[in-house]
């Protein structure tokens, strides 16, 4: 007998849920080691927990979900490549001219500020 696509389906997702519990429980031991072994050498302890991180990740990238995960992070690498980043002339031009404008928008608004108090009392009679 073929078993149907849900029930394939659903062995699928009992399997992506085991490899996900078993990805968290190692996430979880790991950081109370980290701290029930705290007089060990710090170095120590933080090799400890990025090794049993990256078993976790490991474990998490072979379900369904890690691998959209991964697709989308190489999808994403491959795009960042293909960005024509600015020249260093280009980026030193860019910062003065944002520079300049908030400067400039600075000074505006503060001029502004100072005709309007001026305008405010002279409407309510506080000064000339």
């Amino acid at each position: 007998m073929n078993p149907s696509k849900s029930e394939a389906e659903t062995e699928t997702g009992r399997y992506d849920t085991l490899l996900w519990s078993v990805a968290v429980v190692i996430v979880v031991a790991a950081m109370v080691a980290f701290y029930w072994f705290a007089e060990a050498l710090l170095a120590v302890r933080v090799v400890g927990l990025l090794a049993a991180v990256a078993v976790a990740v490991a474990i998490a990238a072979r379900t369904r979900l890690g691998a959209e995960v991964l697709g989308y992070l190489r999808d994403s690498r491959v795009e960042l490549r293909k960005v024509v980043w600015p020249t260093r002339q280009e980026t030193l031009q860019t910062t003065l001219a944002v520079f300049l404008m908030v400067t400039v928008m600075g000074i505006f608004l503060w001029l502004l500020d100072m005709l309007l108090l001026w305008g405010v009392r002279v409407l309510t009679g506080q000064g000339a």
